[in-house]
């Protein structure tokens, strides 16, 4: 994570003198191997678990997507009350909104019956929409600048609409393309590196690469998830989706562990004013 201060933060250094501020912390994670390993961990999971919770829990789709969503509104509110970025709330929110991400666009195509060619055209304009808003509202997208309740809201609100449109679009590649899930998550791995390629080499501006990415990694992670629990009559390894949402929980919360403990992810005090001197 970056830590910033915002531009009423930057303000408050020249305030009176014995006038106190406080200054924002940015409240998500700084974007490393890290980041990107966890990420694509917790959209399997999301893919997996909203599996099992349809099938095993016998919720049926819409109340598992009733359960699935107050949980997540309980750790939102957590983690907006949070003063900084804490890994382990941070990423309890990606779990759980990759969840409702995943069975917001299955209620849309199997409840309503709508096509996945509208479901995923229906979402992209709504991210577009969420950030031409944040953009004319904050004057950035970038998530190193997280730090006040505004913009920690709209980064949060796209993060929704990218898993919502990551699983339409996988969704609809997958079955217009029938290529399998391994292919599948192959052809994602693939874009995801193009525009690395294109950012890296061609110059693609950072804040755009990374929102690209972060779509992407939505079906990359849900065909793998696929891959490794569907049966294999139906192209998969079989392993089921209650050891693969166990095992890859379990890295999970290997990974947030370490982070929480070693703080790799965040950038100290000292550092973030070495940078900005």
């Amino acid at each position: 994570m970056t830590y910033e201060t915002s531009e009423a933060s930057e303000a408050s250094a020249n305030s009176a003198p014995g006038v106190v501020t406080r200054p924002r912390w940015n409240k998500v994670p700084e974007v490393t191997a890290y980041f990107w390993i966890i990420k694509v961990l917790c959209t399997t999971v999301g893919e997996t678990a909203a599996d099992l919770l349809n099938e095993k829990a016998g919720l049926g789709l819409t109340g598992v997507s009733v359960l699935m969503s107050g949980l997540l509104a309980v750790v939102l509110v957590v983690q907006f009350r949070t003063t900084a970025y804490r890994a382990g709330v941070y990423w309890l929110a990606v779990a759980l909104i990759s969840v409702v991400g995943t069975l917001i666009s299955d209620n849309l195509t199997d409840n309503m019956g709508v096509p996945l060619e509208t479901s995923t055209a229906v979402f992209a304009v709504a991210l577009v929409v969420v950030f031409v808003v944040w953009y004319r509202r904050e004057g950035t997208l970038s998530i190193h600048s997280v730090d006040t309740t505004g913009r920690e809201a709209f980064y949060w609100l796209a993060v929704l609409f990218t898993f919502a449109l990551g699983t339409a679009a996988g969704d609809l590649v997958s079955e217009r393309m029938n290529l399998g899930y391994w292919l599948t998550a192959v052809l994602f791995a693939l874009a995801i590196g193009a525009v690395a390629v294109a950012h890296f080499a061609l110059g693609l501006d950072a804040v755009r690469g990374f929102w690209i990415a972060y779509v992407l990694t939505r079906p990359l992670g849900a065909s793998i998830g696929d891959y490794l629990s569907q049966p294999t009559g139906d192209g998969g390894l079989g392993f089921g989706t209650v050891l693969t949402s166990v095992l890859f929980l379990a890295v999970i919360l290997g990974l947030v562990g370490y982070l929480a403990v070693t703080r790799r992810d965040v950038i100290d005090r000292g550092r973030a004013a070495r940078q900005a001197a």
